[in-house]
């Protein structure tokens, strides 16, 4: 191997790392969402974590994350709105980062 490809290789090795790291974190994102709106509509024990799995699922509807917004401030109804849904994504899009980047 030459040192193109071992460049290269490296190079390829830290776009998949970097990839998933980036999907953990908008599942870990999407998980703490999740409960902070179950918090809200007064869910509790087994019912958080089958809410959690629902929000997780909403996300593969379309790439970006309008879908979970729009899934979380529709089940929240006037508990919240999407702006305040989108702000405490954005808020726990920190938070989810940093637990990611303690777990490596």
């Amino acid at each position: 191997m030459t040192t193109f490809d071992d460049r290269e290789n490296a190079y390829e090795n830290m776009f998949a790392h970097d990839e998933e790291k980036r999907f953990k974190a908008e599942a870990r994102c999407n998980k703490l969402l999740a409960i902070w709106a179950a918090g809200l509509l007064g869910k509790t024990g087994a019912d958080i974590d089958a809410y959690a799995k629902e929000v997780i699922k909403a996300d593969f509807e379309e790439a970006g994350h309008e879908d979970v917004v729009r899934k979380v401030a529709g089940d929240l109804g006037d508990l919240s709105s999407a702006e305040v849904v989108r702000a405490k994504r954005a808020e726990l899009q920190a938070v989810a980062r940093e637990q990611i980047a303690k777990e490596a």
